[in-house]
């Protein structure tokens, strides 16, 4: 079992950057791929970015459409973490952001993520 926090969101302005911290508990979230969607009221989950574990081969990342180029997602083995560091902000990425956890490769859907945060909310305004 994995229990995920997200911690960082904030309201911010227009062309502000930001990034967001998922602490995973336990080493077990170490050897799971991890992700970030986001969601607003009456749309569905949005894919944001993915990684999978840290391994001396590489570690592959992988970015939805709408955040390509302003977006990054890393992790920290030491401190069981993920984070996304978002730039360029936009008042369209407001959302509920979530971080989701599973075992094996990262993806880019919703259903094939066992483990959930609560979330983290971020307002961006003009």
């Amino acid at each position: 079992q994995v229990q995920l926090s997200e911690y960082g969101g904030r309201p911010v302005q227009a062309g502000d950057s930001l990034r967001l911290l998922c602490l995973g508990s336990g080493r077990t979230f170490n050897n799971h791929a991890a992700a970030w969607f986001r969601q607003t009221p009456g749309k569905e989950r949005e894919f944001v970015a993915a990684i999978g574990r840290i391994d001396w081969s590489g570690t592959p990342k992988y970015y939805g459409d709408s955040v390509k180029g302003r977006a990054s997602i890393g992790r920290n083995e030491g401190d069981n973490s993920a984070s996304l560091q978002m730039n360029n902000l936009r008042p369209n990425d407001t959302a509920m952001y979530y971080c989701a956890s599973r075992p094996g490769s990262p993806r880019t859907s919703q259903e094939d993520y066992s483990f959930w945060g609560r979330g983290t909310q971020v307002t961006v305004s003009s």
